[in-house]
């Protein structure tokens, strides 16, 4: 849906097929028959040898009816998704704030770093997506209040399932978020750190697909990138 709404460049590398179902909680069967009917429709272009691989097709339509129903069939749970923001904001803000004044935070900081960098450079929306995924998971866990840690992975889970894959190039530009909160972490400085998480995961009310569908009207027009992006948080 992500290729057909164009929501993803011409010529992007998409994951292969394990990668991009692991993401996603789908079969790697079902990405793969994906791949071949957008193949098929021209959305996909496939080029073999060392560097080949699945890329976004040079020159594909940018909306498709299917996509357009399906974004509109996500939008019934329009409702649900703005609590789900919600409830994180709310879950990992105060777990932040905790991590902050933690003698021990520190033990978190060095794998944090690598997630960051990792991120600088991810190859595509799926690596991009499991970076993002351990990141907020360790800074949760970074409060040592297990079952408050949970609670917010079972929720932030739970909100993950309505993320659209994005451009790279965009998701690279969100990381900056990612270091102010590292940094405000490193300096133990609750305020910034809490004030940061909170902006990041908020943001979500207006980057996310519930806000990209109030930008499907008409459905006739394509479909612009938003500024901001919804595959991170």
């Amino acid at each position: 849906m992500a290729v057909q709404l164009g929501l993803l460049a011409p010529g992007e590398r998409l994951p292969v097929p394990e990668v991009a179902a692991a993401a996603l909680g789908v079969s790697a069967m079902s990405v793969r028959r994906a791949y071949r009917q957008l193949d098929d429709e021209g959305m996909l272009r496939r080029a073999r040898g060392r560097t080949g691989g699945t890329f976004v097709a040079d020159d594909p339509v940018s909306t498709q009816p299917p996509a357009l129903a399906a974004l509109a069939a996500f939008d019934d749970d329009r409702d649900l998704v703005h609590a789900l923001i919600d409830e994180r904001a709310a879950i990992e803000t105060g777990l932040a704030v905790v991590a902050a004044g933690r003698a021990d935070r520190t033990d978190a900081l060095a794998e944090l770093d690598a997630l960051v960098e990792r991120m600088s450079v991810a190859v595509d929306w799926a690596d991009f997506r499991d970076a993002d995924g351990r990141f907020h998971r360790l800074l949760a866990e970074a409060a040592r209040m297990p079952a408050a840690a949970e609670l917010h992975h079972r929720v932030a889970s739970e909100l993950y399932a309505y993320f659209l894959p994005y451009r790279i190039d965009y998701l690279r530009a969100s990381n900056h978020e990612h270091r102010d909160i590292l940094e405000a972490l490193r300096r133990g400085d609750a305020g910034a750190l809490g004030a940061a998480v909170h902006a990041h995961i908020v943001e979500l009310h207006e980057s996310m697909y519930v806000a990209l569908a109030q930008r499907l009207e008409p459905a006739t027009e394509p479909v612009s990138t938003p500024t901001r992006v919804s595959d991170r948080g």
